[in-house]
C-alpha cells in the first residue's frame, strides 16, 4: 500500500448497504466487503450468518487522507446506521450485524471516540449509543457476489435498503430538517422557489450561467460543497453546467416526470433542496454527464476566499 493511503474499517449491519455511501467519493481508492472481529480464519458468508464465528459484516476502505479525512469517513458511517441498536441493524438481527468502528492506529481511535462522545452529548437519540470502538483485527474479503452489490444487483439492493427500514431511518434521523418559515427569511424569493418548490430559473438570466472565475459552488441552504469551476463548461443551455460533482455523496437523484418528460432530478443530500437535473448529453471525454444546475440553488465562493470561508480543504482541486 502506498504510504499516502490509509485503511478505515466499519461494521454497519449488512455490508451491501455500506459500500454505496463511500463509493465514488474523493480520495477513496477501494472498498471491500468482508468479515472481521472474529476467531475463524477465512470464514464463509454461511458461517458468519450462524453468529458463531465472532465476525461482523464490515467494509474496509482504502483512502487518501489528503483528499478525504478520517473524521469525514466516521461522520458518514454514523449517518448510515442506527447507533443505538445493540442487536443488529434494522431487519437484520444477530451478532454478525452489530455495528463497530475498527481503528487502525491511535489517531483513528481518538477521532472515533471523540465523534461517539459528541453524538452521545448531542441528545439526538434517547437511547445510549451501542456502537463499539475496537482495535482492527484480521479482515477477510467476502465472496465476489457480495462485492459492489449495489451496482451489480441495483434493483434488489434498492428494494432491500427500503424494505429493511434503513432508508427511512436515515431520512427520518440523519437528514437535516429546515424550517420553511426560517428559510423564507434567509433566502431570496427565487432561491426559495428553486430550492423548496422545485422551481427553475430562466436560461441566460441567472447569476452563474457564464461564470468563468475559479472557485467552488456550495449549497445555498446547507453550505455543503457541490461543484467546482474546474468541472464547469458552457453547454449552451443557459444554466451553469458541470461534468461531475466535487463529492457524489452530497447529491441524490430522483425520477422527475413533470412537464411531460422523464428526467433525473438532482437534490442536495444534506438539505433536500432541489438543485437541477442531470442529463447524459455531456462531454464524452469527461464521462458523458451534464449536471444542469440552477444558480439560485448555489452560492459561488472564489478560490481566493475559500480558506477564509472554511473551504480550504478543497483548494487541492486547483493545484
Amino acid at each position: 500500500m502506498s504510504t499516502n493511503l490509509k485503511l478505515a474499517t466499519f461494521a454497519g449491519g449488512c455490508f451491501w448497504c455500506m459500500v454505496e455511501p463511500f463509493d465514488q467519493r474523493p480520495g477513496i481508492e477501494s472498498i471491500v466487503s468482508g468479515y472481521t472481529g472474529g476467531h475463524v480464519e477465512n470464514p464463509t458468508y454461511e458461517q458468519v450468518c450462524t453468529n458463531t464465528t465472532g465476525h461482523v459484516e464490515a467494509v474496509q476502505i482504502t483512502f487518501n487522507p489528503n483528499y478525504m479525512s478520517y473524521e469525514e469517513l466516521v461522520n458518514t458511517f454514523w449517518q448510515q446506521i442506527d447507533p443505538t441498536d445493540a442487536g443488529g441493524q434494522f431487519n437484520d438481527r444477530g451478532e454478525s450485524y452489530q455495528t463497530a468502528i475498527f481503528y487502525h492506529d491511535e489517531s483513528q481511535k481518538q477521532i472515533a471516540e471523540k465523534s461517539k462522545q459528541k453524538l452521545e452529548a448531542s441528545g439526538k437519540f434517547s437511547k445510549p449509543i451501542a456502537t463499539q470502538i475496537l482495535p482492527a483485527k484480521p479482515f477477510y474479503r467476502a465472496e465476489d457476489s457480495h462485492q459492489d452489490y449495489y451496482k451489480k444487483q441495483s434493483f434488489h439492493y434498492r428494494l432491500y435498503k427500503k424494505g429493511s427500514g434503513r432508508e427511512d431511518f436515515i431520512k427520518d434521523n440523519w437528514q437535516e430538517k429546515y424550517d420553511k418559515a426560517a428559510l423564507k427569511k434567509k433566502l431570496t424569493p427565487i432561491q426559495y422557489h428553486v430550492t423548496q418548490e422545485n422551481g427553475t430559473e430562466r436560461p441566460f438570466q441567472n447569476e452563474y450561467w457564464d461564470n468563468n472565475k475559479e472557485g467552488i459552488y456550495v449549497d445555498v441552504v446547507s453550505g455543503k460543497a457541490l461543484f467546482s469551476s474546474q468541472d464547469q463548461y458552457d453547454a449552451g443551455c443557459g444554466w451553469p453546467s458541470f461534468t461531475k460533482p466535487i463529492d457524489a455523496y452530497q447529491l441524490k437523484e430522483n425520477m422527475d416526470t413533470t412537464h411531460g418528460m422523464i428526467r433525473t432530478e438532482v437534490k442536495s443530500n444534506s438539505s433536500n433542496s432541489h438543485l437541477g437535473h442531470v442529463f447524459e448529453d455531456g462531454p464524452v471525454e469527461a464521462g458523458g454527464l451534464r449536471y444542469c444546475m440552477n444558480s439560485a440553488a448555489m452560492r459561488f465562493i472564489p478560490k481566493e476566499k475559500m480558506a477564509d470561508e472554511g473551504y480550504g480543504e478543497y483548494l487541492h482541486l486547483f493545484n
